[in-house]
């Protein structure tokens, strides 16, 4: 399968010379291709993702089952309008401290 990645007006960078067959049909071949030549095969490329990222990514997945209490959220707008909303600086900090123990791995 080719792709086709345009430079979006962008300057070409310079590629390095080839020692060998035409300068197209080996810029198609891109990376793979230099590593073919090389002798390298692409099946030990791996990805590793840290334990931030898979945390992040199971925190982004729409299949976690967390709802959204639209009741609530339509409360909260509400208050914000009206100014009625009431702010409780030592619940907020307490859930920061919380937050932050969870981030750390403190118990």
């Amino acid at each position: 399968m080719n792709t086709t990645i345009s430079n979006h007006g962008l300057p070409k960078l310079p590629q390095p010379p080839s020692g060998q067959g035409s300068g197209s049909a080996q810029n198609a071949t891109g990376a793979a291709g230099s590593d073919a030549a090389a002798g390298t095969s692409g099946a030990d490329d791996r990805v590793q993702l840290t334990d931030s990222a898979r945390a992040l990514q199971q925190a982004s997945s729409t299949s976690s089952g967390a709802t959204v209490d639209t009741q609530k959220v339509e409360q909260v707008r509400q208050a914000l309008a009206n100014g009625t909303y009431k702010i409780d600086p030592s619940r907020i900090a307490d859930r920061m401290l919380a937050l932050d123990s969870q981030i750390s791995g403190k118990s």
